[in-house]
């Protein structure tokens, strides 16, 4: 097997294994996964075609994450997956953390590497009709949406409350065309949560994923859940750390079930950063 780096040519045939494999990719998801560290994503080619594929994304010199680790059903059991775990390992060399979300049938596999386990990250969904009466906004802070949205302000809360700063993923993502983002923001131009819900491709059919949802509340968050719900009948899919306590709760309350659970495990130094406004991550392809 050739191991080479993703072109723009292959976006397609990953984003098929992905969506065949239940990971439910969002629209654009894989271009801004390329753009974030384009040394990190590859694929493994037989004959030059492709059977497989890899991320290992550098978010900056301390933090990276692997993701987007499939190989076509038929290729299985014959060493290409390694071949493919060992170049993203070896392209996150040096780094003091390494994350990855492992299925339940991986995890010991992943332990072997020096992966531990963290908390499991559960996948919650709703079924939307779309018709959410939409809640006023809380007093003194305004809903904002879009190009209206500080992005200063959006930054640095995130910066706050994720593992690792994440700007150029964050505004990649978050000014992508696709779905709509809504932000919190107070008087002062403070952010006090944001979220953006895309479309996304189901292993049947479309639906919609919300990520990433912060906010400094459960009650807030619950606000801009169902903003976003309002706007976009259908399926509609959330990944929820259980490291917040509060967003499995908040979840059923809003009518959503567990429909699938996987872990989060971390090889390294891991930041103490609490999870507690985390109520949805961006993606669980690249943590």
């Amino acid at each position: 097997m050739r191991i080479r780096s993703l072109e723009k040519g292959d976006l397609a045939d990953v984003i098929a294994w992905a969506r065949a494999e239940h990971f439910a990719p969002g629209q654009g998801d894989v271009a801004i996964y390329r753009h974030t560290d384009r040394q990190g994503l590859w694929v493994g080619c037989l004959s030059e075609r492709p059977i497989g594929c890899i991320a290992g994304v550098r978010y900056n010199a301390e933090y990276g994450f692997i993701g987007m680790f499939l190989v076509q059903p038929e290729h299985r059991g014959q060493g290409f997956g390694r071949q493919l775990w060992q170049r993203a390992l070896q392209h996150l060399e040096g780094l003091n953390c390494i994350g990855i979300e492992a299925a339940p049938d991986r995890i010991d596999d992943y332990a072997s590497w020096g992966f531990a386990p963290a908390s499991p990250t559960q996948r919650w969904q709703r079924i939307s009709d779309g018709n959410i009466p939409p809640a006023a906004s809380p007093e003194g802070l305004r809903l904002l949406e879009g190009s209206a949205i500080p992005d200063r302000a959006v930054q640095a809360y995130d910066a706050q409350r994720e593992i690792s700063p994440r700007p150029h993923f964050l505004a990649d993502w978050l000014h992508h065309p696709a779905g709509t983002v809504l932000a919190l923001i107070g008087p002062d131009g403070s952010c006090h949560g944001f979220g953006r819900i895309r479309p996304c491709l189901l292993h049947r059919g479309e639906g919609w994923r919300i990520g990433p949802l912060l906010a400094d509340t459960p009650a807030l968050a619950a606000q801009l859940v169902n903003v976003l719900m309002a706007r976009h009948a259908g399926v509609v899919l959330i990944d929820a750390p259980a490291a917040n306590p509060a967003a499995g709760g908040l979840l059923l309350q809003l009518g959503f079930a567990v429909v699938a659970e996987t872990l989060r495990m971390y090889r390294g130094s891991l930041p103490a950063v609490p999870l507690g406004d985390v109520y949805g991550l961006a993606c669980l392809e690249l943590g």
